[in-house]
This record gives structure tokens, sequence and C-alpha cells, in this order.
């Protein structure tokens, strides 16, 4: 599995940009799942880099800086980092190295960039049910480019997308590492693994059609052949659709999909070749099934029960809760496409996964922040840190499950997550102090990511 990576050198859009002679010609040649698809989002992509790193190193001052590990603000800090954009320096303002630019935040609170993950980020939510069967690879990779750039816009700077077809969110992914478009760090699973008929298969179109979604695989070794397939396209995680789904036709939430005889050998290929495994599972025993195999992170834990939680705590495993979709799903669904048993589906385990999520936050599961955005509008991530302090949560451990735990799942713990040295420069600075109101989150003033500044509400 490659590690983050971050892109440095400087890129000048105008020489990609094609003529609007030449742009009708260029979507002629784009076929679906084409290598291609990243030429025709070059047409239509935004800089957004406000700065790019120089030779020598550069400084922000902080008005307050937060350390999560200790969970407090610490006055006139300043922070500096190298040419490829990794922190060198993080200390008194009075100590700070002399003779360099100093980006001036001393009005702000400034925090390690935030992490989601659980993301969609090549879907909309007003592409839901049936809708969705006329969105095109290509045009899926183009809603993923305008997407990345609304995650970090909000403060998103790394992001875990765990599920995409056609491998769409492998093109976003190396588009961004490549410099070409402005996006948080992403580590991709590409298509979900799922049984015939499952949650994560397509089950809107009749039998005559024939179709199946590219994750499908029954059995233990076909489930292992299916994981060798996405790495070879590019999968830095492993998804897998271990219960049934909320938004989907058919089956309910709490059933069993795979058995604990196939989660096991899911775990141990991808494991086996380097990579983490993601399972959604809302089920009670679909739940502790993947815990049983060794996932290392469970999605949604709708109806989990005090054996599931007991299970993740001795075996270390993430849970991952998204608590915020369901206010927009109940609102919004019925416009966006979502299904009439969806919605009801969704009345059904809303509360209950909120008051689970209480639980096993009191008995001191690991809890890392993840939204499923893609079924709510991309950049309205920090709308759930508000639910999770409603639901028991202190700010700080809200924030924490965003930077430092997220990080820990991501296998990227010492490279962001803190403000520290040797760190990724990916910085996020808000007005006010966001241990005493989380919502101060939602409205980003300033956003840095490996020494590039991207938003600046400071400077304007």
């Amino acid at each position: 599995m490659a590690p983050f990576t971050d892109h440095h050198s400087q890129v000048s859009f105008a020489t990609l940009l094609l003529g609007k002679d030449k742009i009708g010609n260029r979507l002629g040649e784009v076929k679906r799942g084409s290598a291609l698809v990243l030429s025709l989002i070059l047409t239509v992509a935004e800089v957004t880099v406000i700065s790019e790193v120089q030779a020598a190193p550069q400084a922000i001052h902080c008005g307050n800086l937060l350390d999560v590990r200790a969970g407090r603000l610490i006055e006139d800090q300043v922070i500096t980092w190298d040419k490829d954009g990794v922190i060198i320096f993080v200390g008194p303002a009075s100590s700070a190295p002399k003779g360099i630019t100093r980006i001036n935040l001393s009005g702000l609170t400034c925090l390690p960039g935030l992490i989601d993950v659980h993301t969609h980020v090549t879907s909309d939510p007003q592409n839901s049910g049936y809708k969705g069967l006329g969105i095109s690879a290509p045009r899926e990779a183009v809603i993923g480019v305008k997407n990345a750039r609304l995650l970090l816009l909000s403060g998103f700077t790394s992001i875990r997308n765990v599920g995409a077809w056609h491998y769409t969110d492998v093109a976003v992914r190396d588009g961004i590492n490549a410099g070409e478009i402005p996006g948080p760090r992403m580590m991709v699973s590409g298509p979900p693994l799922t049984i015939t008929g499952g949650h994560c298969d397509e089950n809107l179109l009749p039998s005559e059609f024939n179709f199946k979604a590219e994750g499908v695989a029954d059995g233990p070794w076909a489930v292992r052949q299916k994981i060798r397939e996405v790495i070879k396209f590019g999968a830095d995680v492993i998804k897998v659709c271990a219960s049934g789904g909320v938004l989907s036709k058919g089956g309910q939430p709490g059933a069993e999909q795979y058995t604990l005889e196939e989660m096991q050998a899911i775990v141990s290929e991808a494991h086996r070749l380097g990579r983490k495994v993601a399972a959604h599972a809302h089920g009670t025993e679909s739940i502790k099934d993947a815990i049983r195999a060794g996932v290392d992170s469970v999605e949604h834990c709708s109806f989990i029960d005090d054996e599931g939680i007991r299970l993740a705590k001795e075996r270390d495993t993430y849970l991952v809760f998204d608590i915020y979709n369901d206010d927009y799903i109940l609102s919004h669904g019925e416009k966006n496409g979502v299904l009439p048993e969806s919605l009801e589906k969704n009345r059904q385990l809303g509360r209950l996964q909120r008051e689970n999520f209480r639980k096993a936050f009191q008995a001191g599961a690991r809890m890392a922040f993840g939204t499923d955005s893609g079924v709510y509008p991309h950049g309205d991530n920090a709308k759930q840190f508000a639910k999770m302090v409603e639901w028991g949560m202190k700010p700080v451990d809200a924030i924490r499950a965003a930077t430092i735990n997220a990080a820990d799942l991501l296998g990227q713990a010492g490279k962001v997550g803190v403000l520290e040295k040797s760190y990724y420069a990916d910085v996020v600075a808000v007005r006010g102090d966001p241990l005493e109101d989380i919502t101060i989150l939602e409205d980003v003033s300033f956003i840095m990511k490996g020494g590039k500044v991207y938003r600046d509400d400071i400077a304007k």
C-alpha cells in the first residue's frame, strides 16, 4: 500500500486546458472507465492553491494551537515547514526561526487537518436510487473532482474513500497525488466486496439485464481473488459489505451477508497483501463476525450489542458511527430519489444507532470519525461533530476521532493527525475555541495541506 503522497511542483493549468474547438472532440473520445477520464476532468478543474511551497521554509503564527494529545490550547505558537511540506518546528513564537515569512493567524486557533474515514467522493446525494443508473463512469470521476475540492476546502485534508464504482476514486486520488487537481490525501477502496444480491450489488435492474456489481464475490476463494483484483487496479484499503444496508433495494440492514468463513478469508488475504479492511455492518451478528475475523474497522455499527462492543475493545477494532446523515436523509431523501423502503429503514435505525454510539463511547471503544459523505453533500462533514457531542462525547474526544484516531486507523500515524515535527504541515484554523464550541469547525477560515495554502479568508 502506497503511503500518503503530496505533490509540490508548480502546476500551470493554462497549459492543460483545451481550446473550445477541441472539447467536443475530447468528449467524444471518452469511453466508460477509460484512461482519458482525467484528461476530461482537467478541462473543468479549477486551481485553488493560493501559495506554493518555496525552497525556503515558511511559517504560520497561530494565536492558539490545539494540542490534540493533551487536549488543550497553547498560546502564541509558530509552525514552520520545509520544501516538502513537512513540519520542522512547532513552538513559542519567541523561539521560532528568524527571517522567514510568517502567515499571520494570530487571531485564530490552529489544529491538525481533519480526517474523514468514510466518504464516497464520487457520489452525490441527488443521484440516489434509480437516478444513479444514468451516471456514467466519466461523469462519476468529474463528480469526484468537484467533491474532492469541497472536502479539502471544508478542512478535511485526508479521507478514506470506502466504495466507488469503476475505480473512479482511484482516478481522483491519482490526479490529486500528481498535482493535477486539488483535494485531500486519499486512501481508496474501489468497488466494495459483496455477495450476489446483497447490499453493494446492483439490485435496481430486472433479471433480463443479468448485471452484477464489480465487487460481487461468493465463497472464500472467490473473495480472495476479488481482493487481488481490486488491489491490482489501485485499492489502498478493502471495503466489504458484511451486512445488509439502508440505501439499497431489498434486504434488511441487520441481515448477515458474508459468513464468518468468508470474512476470515477476506481479512487474511487483505492483511497478507498489506491492506486494511473496513466492514460495512449494521447487524448485530455481522458486526461480531467482522470483529472476530479481524477487520480493522466496522462501519455504521447500528445494531451493535454489548458483546460486540466488548469484542471491539478486546481486538482494538475501530468503530465508525455515521450519526449525522440520518437527519439529511429523512429531510432530503425523497426528493433526491431515495427509495421509500430505504427511508423507512432509516427511520427504524437512526436513533438506535446514536444510542449505541453513546454506549460504545462510554464503554471505551476505539472510535474514528466517519460520516458517509455522498449520502449527504460533501463539505458538510463537520456537522457530525455536533452530533457526536450531543450523544456523549466531549469536543476534544470528537476532534481526536477525526485526527489522531483516524490517522491511526488509516495507518498514517506519524504523518498526519497532529501538529508536531516530522508530520505533514496539514493545518486548519478557525475563529474561537473548538473545545468550547465544536460547531466552530463547520466554518474554517484557513486551510493548508502539505505546506500549501488552499484557503485563507483572513488574507481576503
